[in-house]
């Protein structure tokens, strides 16, 4: 009777743990650069965000080498010489929501995140405002900020300073589905 009762206990717990765990299923993160010269756009569509609803904390690790650019030769320039993808893999955040959710009803939330993000070796704390949208046991999350490159260590050379801007904008889409354990 005690080993059935602790197998009980044992899978309530897993069930309730891992239901406040959204992963997810799809991604997009983006950024844009505009300049007088050319404007540079690419898209990430490798990354998995989560969220644990219990702390309302977020994480998103993001593999700078997944971003695909129009033009072959960007995406070179930026995993080589400013991300240095080989020596700084991946751009990561870990924050936590600011904001009061009720993650179990159905609406869409405005809400700003605080946490650390870390790119190209080099940590910052930042806020950035979003959207929460939950829809039955889906959760869409969206953002959009700018990254001032000079934050983190990317050096441009100055014969192509015209052709990257100061500020990138940085667009997250995603939809998070309740983790299940395989």
């Amino acid at each position: 009777m005690k080993k059935l009762l602790l197998f009980l206990s044992v899978v309530v717990i897993h069930t309730t743990v891992s239901a406040q765990i959204f992963l997810a299923e799809s991604c997009e993160v983006s950024f844009f650069s505009e300049t007088p010269v050319e404007n540079i756009n690419a898209v990430n569509k490798s990354s998995r965000p989560l969220i644990n609803t219990s702390t309302n904390e977020v994480q998103i690790k993001i593999a700078n080498t997944g971003f695909v650019f129009v033009k072959p030769l960007m995406q070179e320039h930026f995993n080589e010489n400013y991300m240095e993808s080989e020596k700084f893999p991946y751009s990561i955040f870990k924050g936590k929501i600011n904001d009061s959710i009720d993650w179990k009803k159905d609406g869409e939330y405005t809400v700003t995140v605080t946490g650390m993000m870390s790119i190209h070796g080099v940590e910052k704390k930042i806020t950035v405002d979003g959207t929460v949208i939950i829809k039955g046991k889906e959760i869409d999350i969206a953002s959009a900020f700018k990254i001032h490159v000079a934050d983190y260590g990317i050096k441009v050379p100055s014969l192509y300073i015209k052709n990257i801007a100061e500020d990138v904008d940085v667009k997250i889409d995603a939809v998070l589905l309740p983790f299940k354990k395989k």
